[in-house]
């Protein structure tokens, strides 16, 4: 049986105690409490000390844990599965941290980060792919040579569509992404993780120009919602924009 010990959820600027919502761990529905620091306190629950798998219903247990705590406080987010072996350990980790915590909470206090991918619907790449002269010339180069004659010719063609999407990115980072990071407070465009995505942005934003920020994300999805398919996310914490980094030897 696993030792009971205490999973950290995120740090919050308050010296006072206080609960949020049940979540469920291992197995069971567990109280959400603080353990304080000074002025700062970390966000934890009582749960034994192990590995949590990532699964979904354990990701979104911590996820809506932390949107929860985001209604009222601003927080710097641990990230899924930390577990330390007791409060004492907690405390030396707010105290190792508390330098960097303080760095970090005047420049995401009262913001949120939001999420942006953008994936180019097939039917128009492969449109716009076939009228690009120089993929157009290699397609027809490729055509009718067999394997061995044709070899060259393929190797180019593909450095040919990677530098044709890499245009894609470049015009939708200049119509879409620094648009939108005008508004916001922060903006970092983030590698591409698929073949057609041409966006993959997050967002820093400040609350009161939340309505403003999502009429412009409207605006362009009018512009361009027959050529890409937007995925718009959030709001989460500033997972993006949040430098921090912890070491096991902190909390010891």
């Amino acid at each position: 049986m696993s030792k009971e010990g205490v999973y950290l959820f995120g740090a919050i600027e308050t010296a006072e105690p206080k609960t949020f919502e049940k979540v469920k761990l291992a197995g069971e529905h567990r109280r959400v409490y603080t353990i304080p620091y000074k002025n700062l306190s970390m966000v934890v629950a009582d749960a034994p000390v192990d590995i949590y798998e990532p699964s979904r219903q354990n990701l979104k247990a911590h996820q809506d844990t932390v949107a929860t705590i985001m209604k009222t406080f601003t927080i710097i987010p641990m990230s899924f599965g930390n577990v330390l072996e007791s409060k004492k350990d907690v405390e030396i980790l707010l105290g190792k941290l508390s330098p960097q915590f303080n760095e970090i909470f005047p420049r995401i206090r009262g913001k949120i980060e939001v999420g942006l991918k953008l994936v180019g619907k097939k039917e128009w790449i492969e449109h716009v792919a076939k009228n690009e002269p120089a993929m157009k010339k290699l397609q027809t180069n490729v055509q009718g040579k067999n394997a061995q004659a044709g070899y060259y010719d393929r190797i180019k063609l593909g450095e040919a569509a990677r530098n044709f999407m890499t245009q894609l990115q470049i015009t939708f980072d200049e119509a879409v992404f620094q648009p939108l990071a005008e508004v916001a407070d922060a903006a970092k465009n983030n590698e591409s993780i698929s073949e057609r995505m041409v966006l993959n942005a997050a967002f820093l934003i400040d609350k009161e120009k939340e309505a403003e920020f999502d009429a412009l994300v409207n605006d362009l999805h009018e512009e361009w919602s027959d050529r890409v398919d937007f995925k718009y996310s959030g709001p989460w914490p500033a997972y993006n924009f949040i430098n921090l980094k912890i070491k096991a030897e902190d909390a010891s």
